[in-house]
C-alpha cells in the first residue's frame, strides 16, 4: 500500500513458554518490497520495571548478513542470516532465567524507504516446568 512494505513477523506465537535454565529462539523475520540499504535492527526488552535494548545492528544489504553493533547481554547470540532473502534476525536466549519474563520487540527501519519502520512483539513467560497440554480428548 501507499504506507510502504516494510513488514516484520515473529511468527504465529505472540506467547513463548520456556523452562528455567533452558535456551529459547525468538523468531524474527522481515520483508520489504523495494529492498533495503544499511537496514537498522534492534531486539529490546520491557516489563513493568524496565525497558532495554539487548541488541541491535544494521544489515547492509540482502547480499550482507547482519552485523551486530550493542550486545547487552552475552547470553544473546543473532542466530539470523540475511543472505538469499531469508531476512532473518531471530535471536537465541540461553541460560534462562525467571527475570527473562516480559516482552521482546524486533524492531526494523529501513533507510530505503523513508526511515519506514516496523515492529512485532513477544511475549516470553520463563516457568518452572512445562505443562504437558494434551491435545487428544478422549471421549469414552
Amino acid at each position: 500500500g501507499p504506507l510502504g512494505s516494510l513488514e516484520v513477523s515473529v511468527g504465529k506465537a505472540t506467547t513463548i513458554y520456556a523452562i528455567n535454565g533452558s535456551s529459547i529462539l525468538l523468531p524474527c523475520t522481515f520483508s520489504s518490497c523495494y529492498g533495503f540499504e544499511n537496514l537498522y535492527f534492534k531486539w529490546s526488552y520491557n516489563n513493568s520495571e524496565t525497558s532495554r535494548i539487548l541488541i541491535d545492528g544494521i544489515v547492509k544489504n540482502d547480499k550482507s548478513d547482519p552485523k551486530v553493533r550493542v550486545k547487552d547481554d552475552d547470553r544473546i547470540t543473532l542466530e539470523g542470516s540475511t543472505k538469499e532473502k531469508t531476512n532473518n534476525i531471530s535471536i537465541l536466549l540461553s541460560d534462562l532465567e525467571f527475570s527473562d519474563t516480559g516482552r521482546y520487540t524486533c524492531f526494523v527501519r529501513n533507510p530505503k524507504e523513508k526511515d519506514l519502520n516496523n515492529s512485532a512483539t513477544i511475549f516470553l513467560q520463563v516457568v518452572d516446568k512445562l505443562e504437558k497440554v494434551d491435545n487428544h480428548h478422549h471421549h469414552h
